[in-house]
C-alpha cells in the first residue's frame, strides 16, 4: 500500500472596472442547511511496512520521500494555476498530459474557498481536519486567506508590459490570434490612469510600443489597438532577449505610485539564446529586485513549455496560468490579472509545526519544488510567494496521530513582508486532536472538491504509461482511486458550479483515455457527496 495524502493552493481574483466580478465556485456547506449527506469516507493513506515509523526514519518498504525528517514543514506560498488549465486542454484534445506537467496544488488552486477574510492587510489562518476513519490517519487543512478589495475601492495605477511570442510556433491556432483577442479584450477593460507597452520577440526582441497611458479621449487605447492588430508571426524563439527587452522597458516607463508589472504572453518553446529560467532571469535581476517589478506569466498552446514558464514565474516573484480559448481568457484578463495588480504580501511563507507527542508520522502532499529550509522561515531574504488581493491558499496534510493522544496537534504559521515597508508580519493558527472527531465523510464541500481535484492530479500521474515519465515525480497520493471511481465521485458533488461540471467532465476524459472507465454513471439515486451513488 502506498502512503500520504495531498496540498494544493487555491486562487481567486478581483475584476477591473468593467469586468463583472465573480462569486466564490466553493460555497460552504451549513450545520443545519442540509448540503452534507452521507457518504463513505476517502480512502486513507495506506501502510507499507504495518508498522510506525517516526518521521523521517526509513523502514523497509518505505519511500524515504514520503515524510518530512523532523516535526516542521515548511514551503513558500503559490497560487499558479497553469499545470490543470493544460491538462484540461490536452485531455479535451485526446491526450493524456506528460506527469511532469502535473503539479497537484496548482489543480486545487483553480477552485476557490471560502476562509474567513483578514479585516487588514495579510492573512487569515484558519486549521480544521477531520478523520478518515482508517487506520488512525486524519486530513488536516490550513487555509490561508488575503483580504478582498471593498466594494468602491480605487486600486493604484497599472502599469503594465505585455511581452508578447511572435515566433514562429504562435502560428498554430490558438496561439497569437488567442494572445491578441485577450490584449484587446484587456485593452478595453483598463482604467484611463493604466498604461500599457508592447514588447514583441521571436529571434530577437523589439519595443513595438513604448509605455502609453490609455487616457480619457481614447487616443490612447486606439494607439495600443493599432500596435495588436499588427502584430503576426515570425521566426524562431529567444525568449531571453523578450525578456530582457521587456523589463527594460518596464524600467523606463515605470510609474510611480503604479503598481508595475511585466506580463509574458507565450508558448514557452525557447530554442535560440538563453533557453534556461536562471539564465533568463540572470539577465533581469536588478530590475526584479530594486524595482520590485513581478513577472505574471500566460501560457498558450498545445505544445507548451510548462517547466520554464512555472520556473520563470516561481524565479521571477509572480505566478503563471493557461489560456487555451477566449473564455479562459476573458477569466484571466478580466480576474485573475487584476488580482495579481494589487499586492497584499511579498515573500510569503508558510511553516506547519507538529507536536511529537501527539503527531506520529504526516506528510504534505504538492509544493515540491517550494520546500524551504525549517530554518529559513524566518529569514526574509529567502524568497516566497507573491500574494495579492482576495486569494487563498490551501495546504493538506496526512496526518497519523499517535494511539490516545490528547492536546496539541499543529501550529500554522504564515509570514510575510508588507509590499510597501518591507516589514514583516507573522499570523498563526493551531488545531488539537479533539478538532479531528468529525468524519471526512462530514466535511464541507470545500473539503471534497479539494480532495477531488488532489486525486485527479495523481490519478493523471499515475495513467502515464510505464517509461514516459523523464523525470523523478513524488511519490504517489495513497490509496488513490481509479479515474472511473473518481469520475462517480465528481458526478455526485452536491453543487454543480461551471467549475465542477468542467473538473468533472476532465475526469471523465481522462477515464476514457486511460481505459478506466465503465459508463455507469446513469444511475438516478441520491449522490453522497465523495462516495458511490446510494440507493
Amino acid at each position: 500500500m502506498r502512503q500520504g495524502l495531498l496540498a494544493m493552493a487555491v486562487a481567486g481574483g478581483i475584476a477591473l472596472t468593467g469586468c463583472s466580478g465573480g462569486g466564490s465556485d466553493v460555497e460552504r456547506a451549513t450545520g443545519d442547511g442540509g448540503a452534507r449527506r452521507d457518504s463513505a469516507p476517502m480512502p486513507a493513506p495506506g501502510r507499507a511496512d504495518g508498522g510506525s515509523a517516526a518521521p523521517g526514519e526509513q523502514r523497509d518498504g518505505d519511500d524515504r520521500r514520503e515524510y518530512a525528517p523532523d516535526y516542521r514543514s515548511t514551503f513558500a506560498l503559490d497560487v499558479d494555476t497553469a499545470s490543470y488549465g493544460f491538462a484540461r486542454r490536452t485531455l479535451a484534445e485526446g491526450r493524456l498530459p506528460d506527469p511532469s506537467t502535473v503539479r497537484p496544488e496548482e489543480f486545487v488552486n483553480s477552485f476557490r474557498q471560502d476562509y474567513p477574510r483578514p479585516d487588514g492587510d495579510g492573512f487569515s489562518v484558519s486549521v480544521d481536519g477531520a478523520r478518515t476513519d482508517d487506520d488512525g490517519w486524519s486530513l488536516v487543512r490550513v487555509g490561508l486567506a488575503t483580504r478582498g478589495e471593498p466594494g468602491g475601492t480605487e486600486r493604484p495605477p497599472a502599469a503594465l508590459t505585455f511581452v508578447i511570442d511572435v515566433s514562429g510556433s504562435m502560428a498554430e491556432p490558438g496561439r497569437l490570434d488567442l494572445v491578441k483577442q485577450s490584449l484587446g479584450l484587456m485593452t478595453d477593460r483598463l482604467r484611463p490612469d493604466d498604461s500599457i507597452a508592447l514588447v514583441t520577440f521571436s529571434d530577437t526582441a523589439k519595443t513595438v510600443l513604448p509605455m502609453t497611458r490609455l487616457g480619457d479621449t481614447g487616443d490612447g487605447r486606439a494607439r495600443v489597438h493599432r500596435a495588436i492588430e499588427g502584430l503576426e508571426p515570425t521566426q524562431s524563439t529567444n525568449l531571453e532577449a523578450g525578456i530582457t527587452t521587456g523589463y527594460d522597458t518596464a524600467v523606463r516607463g515605470r510609474k510611480e505610485g503604479a503598481t508595475n508589472r511585466v506580463v509574458l504572453l507565450s508558448d514557452a518553446l525557447a530554442n535560440t539564446g538563453e533557453t534556461s529560467a536562471d539564465g533568463i532571469l540572470d539577465r533581469i535581476s536588478d530590475a526584479r529586485r530594486e524595482h520590485g517589478i513581478t513577472l505574471f506569466g500566460v501560457g498558450v498552446g498545445s505544445d507548451y513549455g510548462d517547466a520554464l514558464m512555472e520556473r520563470l514565474a516561481d524565479k521571477g516573484d509572480g505566478h503563471t496560468t493557461y489560456v487555451s480559448n477566449e473564455e479562459d481568457a476573458r477569466e484571466v484578463f478580466c480576474e485573475q490579472l487584476p488580482a495579481h495588480i494589487e499586492l497584499r504580501a511579498r515573500d510569503a511563507k508558510a511553516q506547519v509545526s507538529f507536536d511529537p507527542e501527539t503527531v506520529e508520522r504526516f506528510r504534505l502532499i504538492g509544493y515540491d519544488n517550494r520546500a524551504v529550509a525549517d530554518d529559513d522561515f524566518r529569514d526574509d531574504s529567502v524568497d516566497g510567494g507573491e500574494i495579492g488581493p482576495g486569494h487563498t491558499v490551501t495546504a493538506l496534510y496526512a496526518v497519523r496521530a499517535r494511539p490516545g493522544a490528547d492536546g496539541r496537534l499543529a501550529t500554522a504559521n504564515v509570514r510575510w513582508l508588507d509590499p510597501k515597508s518591507r516589514a514583516p508580519h507573522e499570523e498563526s493558527g493551531r488545531i488539537d486532536t479533539a478538532d479531528l472527531d468529525g468524519s471526512l465523510r462530514d466535511a464541507d464541500e470545500g473539503l471534497q472538491v479539494t480532495a477531488v481535484a488532489a486525486y485527479f492530479a495523481d490519478g493523471l500521474r499515475a495513467a502515464a504509461p510505464p517509461g514516459s515519465v523523464d523525470r523523478d515525480l513524488p511519490a504517489p497520493v495513497p490509496a488513490t482511486p481509479s479515474l472511473d471511481e473518481l469520475s462517480e465521485r465528481a458526478h455526485a458533488l452536491p453543487t454543480r458550479t461551471k467549475q465542477i461540471r468542467d473538473l468533472t467532465s476532465a475526469i471523465d476524459d481522462a477515464a476514457r483515455l486511460s481505459g478506466d472507465s465503465h459508463q455507469h454513471h446513469t444511475s438516478t439515486g441520491t449522490p453522497s457527496p465523495l462516495g458511490e451513488v446510494r440507493h
